[in-house]
């Protein structure tokens, strides 16, 4: 199996997605004007404590309030240590209004619902993290060679002091590596935390104090691992910045950084950018003739299952078990492609056998093994839906990329003049490198040709200097705000 990671840097856009035997795994997504905030260790203030909902909602400095429920409030904590062992404290007891404290964003703000935080501070490193407010060693369950897991544990526990009042983690990433790379990656985090500490302390409330990575870096960190061949940038400033972060936390990994220099747009390799359009679709098709119906809503996220025009070789039951089975496995993908969280419920064909139901949920389990968020299947209820919940951290595919739609009431969705201008510049550059033209003219919706005369003038401009034409703008009425057209002239 070939595995690469292929990151697409533009000013305005950073995109990386993970590819497996040319099939896309992940596409993550990071905008100059929305950077993703989990991770962020903010300076908030205690502006109410709720006893009755166990938590307190916390001014973090944004648009909404963040909720802190009592069970993410630290106390000192073992980590071999079951949460569930320790007596819930009431919220009272934990913090007041008007206090300052120092929290974490757990999740990203959803919709009308404000960021979740947490006082577990979390700061990971290439092989550890660091979880300054519990202490003892823990090793990542992917980690399943024994003899690997001991060995770890005793690499860190001869570079931990008698009265350490931290806690640590060993990622999956450490498996294999050296000593001294555990012990650069435990100075590099135990020095990180004492400068957030001191920004804390000269910080006032509503303050971030301490910002994960860019995306691009963040994708070395957390993603490469031993079975990456390859990690293509489009971006020579970005490919040397991940070198250089490479060179002091996993050497191992520059021979797998390479520059993209091809014509074609790095995410057109592998139809990728096509890929993209269909997670934004309500309807999958499967390969044999059925199809997934996907819908995404405030509560939870439904999957339906349809045999379509699949009528298969054998019997009827047959025929809805081989459907079954191909969902699982397109099921479990589209949710990791979509960034779906939360609770999902998932209506497959009904099946007579029993077997049969069995075979189709461990396939289900079985596709979600390498699932980076934690899920959790329940069996078949009795109205014969499969339940199942995928841990929520960030948004999905579609909140980031689209917007409600104002024709129909919020029923559903169309990309925003932001989304539109991006795949704009990216069509003017494709034709620049394929046709020979004096000018190109843009026909859109006005929407988007304000977006960009105004906001994105900067950039329209830049690219007209890098083509080396002249660049007009045309509102096309009547026109879909996602439609658009650049025509050669």
């Amino acid at each position: 199996m070939t595995e690469e990671i292929l990151i697409n840097v533009s000013p305005h856009e950073v995109r990386a997605a993970v590819v497996d035997d040319g099939v896309l795994r992940d596409i993550l997504i990071e905008r100059a004007s929305r950077r993703g905030l989990v991770g962020n260790i903010f300076k908030g203030h205690v502006s109410r404590v709720l006893p009755g909902m166990q938590a307190a909602f916390v001014d973090i400095g944004l648009e909404r309030t963040a909720y802190l429920h009592a069970s993410d409030i630290a106390r000192p904590q073992n980590l071999d240590t079951d949460m569930q062992d320790q007596p819930q404290a009431n919220v009272r007891e934990l913090v007041s209004e008007g206090s300052e404290i120092l929290v974490q964003i757990l999740k990203e703000p959803i919709g009308d619902k404000g960021a979740r935080l947490t006082t577990f501070m979390s700061i990971p490193s290439r092989y550890l993290v660091l979880m300054p407010r519990r202490t003892g060693l823990g090793v990542s369950t992917r980690i399943e060679d024994a003899a690997e897991r001991a060995r770890l544990k005793e690499v860190m526990e001869s570079l931990l002091p008698a009265d350490s009042d931290h806690g640590y983690i060993i990622r999956t990433a450490a498996d294999g590596a050296e000593p001294d790379a555990l012990k650069a990656d435990k100075l590099f985090v135990d020095h990180l935390w004492e400068v957030i500490n001191r920004e804390a302390a000269e910080s006032p409330c509503g303050r971030v104090v301490h910002e994960d990575l860019p995306l691009p870096v963040r994708v070395i960190r957390d993603l490469v691992n031993r079975d990456i061949d390859r990690v293509l940038v489009d971006s020579e400033e970005w490919l040397q910045k991940l070198k250089n972060f490479a060179k002091t936390f996993a050497p191992d990994l520059l021979p797998v950084l390479e520059l993209y220099t091809g014509r074609r747009p790095l995410l057109d390799l592998y139809g990728i950018e096509d890929e993209i359009e269909r997670a934004l679709c309500r309807k999958v098709e499967l390969k044999s003739g059925g199809y997934l119906v996907i819908d995404q809503t405030e509560a939870m996220t439904t999957v339906d299952v349809n045999t379509g025009g699949y009528v298969g070789r054998g019997n009827l039951e047959e025929t809805l078990f081989r459907t079954n089975l191909e969902a699982a496995v397109a099921i479990a993908r589209q949710l990791r492609l979509r960034n779906l969280g939360g609770m999902v419920i998932i209506d497959f064909i009904d099946m007579e056998a029993e077997a049969h139901r069995e075979q189709v949920l461990s396939a289900l389990e079985a596709a979600l093994a390498s699932d980076h968020a934690k899920t959790q299947i329940a069996q078949v209820s009795p109205l014969g839906l499969v339940e199942m919940t995928r841990k929520r951290t960030q948004e999905s595919l579609e909140h980031v990329m689209c917007q409600p739609c104002p024709t129909c009431h919020a029923r559903g969705y169309i990309k925003t003049p932001e989304s539109i201008c991006y795949e704009i510049f990216r069509e003017i550059l494709r034709q620049q490198r394929q046709f020979e033209f004096g000018e190109l003219v843009v026909l859109a919706h006005e929407d988007v040709i304000e977006m960009l005369l105004d906001e994105e003038s900067s950039t329209l401009a830049e690219l007209a200097e890098l083509v080396g034409k002249t660049i007009s703008l045309q509102t096309q009425v009547p026109n879909a705000q996602d439609q658009f057209d650049v025509v050669p002239m």
